[in-house]
């Protein structure tokens, strides 16, 4: 007999079983409502504390002993975590055993190791070095070598990368005062604070600078890592993103100016950024005016944008502050990054209805017009310039364009420049003649 005879006799002997002896056949709902009712009838049951406790809410503003408590125990506990990790000395002495314990033939001057002497280094090393010497470190290493060996540069590299990220996070956690794993504004200004003297390249900055140059700083994490602006930023964000790399790099004493110049953390970026600023404010008041941004750049924007920025944008009796200036000019000057994209959009979406129509389209290309007869051009007609827009973008809606339509498109810089900027727009416009000049040029 096989497995599904006996299992239907099975059931036809039971269901007969049933009938004879008067047992009733509960539907669904009527074992639910069984159920249903011991549970509420074991409501008193106290079993429930029984299960451990897993999660304390943190001490309110008023609570000022266990506040106290509670920063002293994490500044211990981040001591140590922080003694757990190699020094420079110990970092030296693994150099030199990964030198001395190499497996031959080099690689050019690229030194290797196999996995056999590999493992044999854990015997040789302290214990804070021992949990990079596994066999997934090794294969995370592996490339293409035929002998399977692995680097002893990038081996080293990849050690030096996990403490320096081990040693920031434990800086950075010391400024999170709550222990919730994000840093406020206030927080970072503080660490970025802190650091300034331990940095070569920022020696040349005065004292009474030192603020600006922290907003300068601070502006840049918060304008990337929190585009919903809810003030604060997670501590895994920051080390994430490259940022932290590019403000560290000013310990290079022998830094380049050409990578100078390309840093918005150096000293020469910070001095430009608020030198602009400071030539753009020529009332001296420490604010800036709808005319006095108009400057800003090639002089090229249109009143139409600028006043955009000021109803969007967080102003004191109808001027911006320096605060605000650095996310326009982060905006500005990174127009291709999802993060300004979405700042920029924001201002051209001229209702808010999250797209723009043909409407949006022309009430800012008026402005551009405008400009161009100002500087004795023939305007270029608008139905024009629309049909191309839409026919870059190619939006998912034939007459509205969202920000994930620029976002696919990869024309979002191109659009903003168009509508905003009349330097963009002759750019945009003269863009064969210029590709022309520049393949000349090459």
């Amino acid at each position: 007999m096989s497995w599904v005879e006996k299992l239907r006799h099975f059931n036809e002997v039971h269901s007969k079983e049933n009938a004879a002896g008067g047992v009733e056949q509960k539907s669904d709902d009527a074992l639910l409502s069984e159920y249903y009712s011991q549970f509420k009838d074991q409501k008193d049951d106290k079993k429930y504390t029984l299960i451990p406790k897993f999660y304390s809410k943190p001490p309110s503003d008023d609570q000022v002993l266990q506040q106290k408590l509670r920063e002293e125990a994490r500044a211990t506990f981040l001591q140590r975590r922080s003694s757990e990790l190699m020094d420079n000395e110990e970092l030296q002495k693994l150099w030199s055993i990964l030198e001395e314990k190499h497996t031959p033939p080099d690689i050019g001057d690229e030194q290797m190791i196999s996995f056999t002497d590999f493992m044999k280094i854990r015997d040789l090393i302290s214990e804070k070095c021992r949990s990079f010497f596994t066999a997934k470190v090794f294969a995370k290493l592996l490339r293409d070598d035929p002998y399977g060996r692995v680097s002893i540069a990038q081996l080293f590299s990849y050690i030096m990368r996990k403490v320096w990220l081990q040693q920031t996070r434990i800086g950075l956690s010391l400024f999170d005062i709550q222990g919730l794993g994000y840093l406020k504004e206030s927080d970072l200004e503080n660490y970025i604070l802190e650091l300034i003297p331990t940095l070569p390249q920022l020696n040349c900055l005065e004292e009474s600078f030192y603020s600006f140059y922290v907003c300068t700083a601070v502006r840049k994490f918060f304008f990337f890592l929190d585009p919903m602006r809810t003030g604060k930023i997670k501590i895994q964000d920051i080390l994430a993103c490259g940022f932290l790399d590019d403000l560290l790099e000013l310990r290079d004493e022998d830094l380049s100016k050409d990578a100078q110049e390309t840093n918005w953390f150096s000293a020469p970026s910070a001095l430009r950024v608020y030198g602009q600023y400071l030539s753009l404010d020529t009332d001296h008041n420490g604010m800036l005016s709808k005319e006095e941004l108009l400057r800003y750049g090639t002089g090229t924007l249109t009143r139409a944008f600028v006043d955009r920025i000021f109803q969007e944008c967080l102003t004191y009796d109808g001027e911006v502050d320096y605060k605000t200036y650095l996310d326009f000019v982060l905006a500005m000057e990174n127009r291709k990054e999802q993060q300004a994209l979405q700042y920029l959009f924001r201002l051209v979406d001229l209702h808010g209805q999250g797209y723009l129509d043909t409407f949006t389209l022309n009430y800012f290309f008026r402005a551009i017009q405008e400009q161009m007869k100002l500087h004795g051009h023939e305007p270029v007609k608008f139905e024009d310039i629309k049909d191309e827009i839409f026919d870059m973008v190619k939006p998912a809606n034939p007459l509205k364009i969202t920000l994930q339509d620029l976002t696919n498109s990869g024309q979002g810089e191109t659009v903003i420049s168009i509508l905003t900027d009349l330097n963009g727009f002759w750019t945009y416009e003269n863009r064969e003649v210029l590709l022309a000049e520049n393949q000349d040029i090459g």
